[in-house]
């Protein structure tokens, strides 16, 4: 699948991405995951956003945060895949370029996740170890998880 990969600080981001980005984001984790939160939570002003396009459609999505925004160091958030693109290693993709990213905008550093629980397997296989006990946000089984930059 032919993807346009763009990554852009929030003060680069058109009106059409911004408005994809919180569409996608809605739709998953407000729709999809019958859960309602808070998701402005003035930290995409800060933020880079790496977005997966096919043609004019945002298939994938996630928010890199630098040091200081969320943890102590830093770390990549919502984390997005549009249901019809899922099982196709684009999850992988995505995580790995946004990997890839916060050592390029933030230097070689250690990354911080708060990952939904059932997704542990799939950060482990990224280099993310678990470094927290379960907590509930929004209803929903998170950990705290740590890629030690190698």
């Amino acid at each position: 699948m032919k993807l346009n990969w763009i990554c852009k600080h929030f003060k680069d981001l058109s009106s059409k991405e911004l408005y994809a980005i919180l569409q996608l984001r809605a739709e998953v984790f407000v729709v999809e995951q019958n859960c309602v939160f808070q998701d402005l939570d003035n930290k995409d002003k800060l933020c880079f956003h790496l977005m997966a396009w096919k043609t004019d459609v945002l298939i994938a999505y996630s928010r890199i945060v630098p040091q200081g925004v969320s943890y102590d160091m830093a770390s990549i958030g919502r984390v997005i895949v549009k249901q019809k693109h899922r099982n196709a290693g684009l999850g992988s993709e995505l995580m790995k370029r946004s990997i890839l990213l916060c050592d390029d905008f933030f230097g070689a550093s250690s990354i911080k996740i708060g990952a939904q629980l059932y997704l542990k397997k799939f950060y482990m296989s990224l280099g993310f170890e678990q470094n927290s006990d379960i907590y509930f946000e929004d209803g929903i089984e998170h950990i705290e998880m740590i890629r030690v930059h190698p």
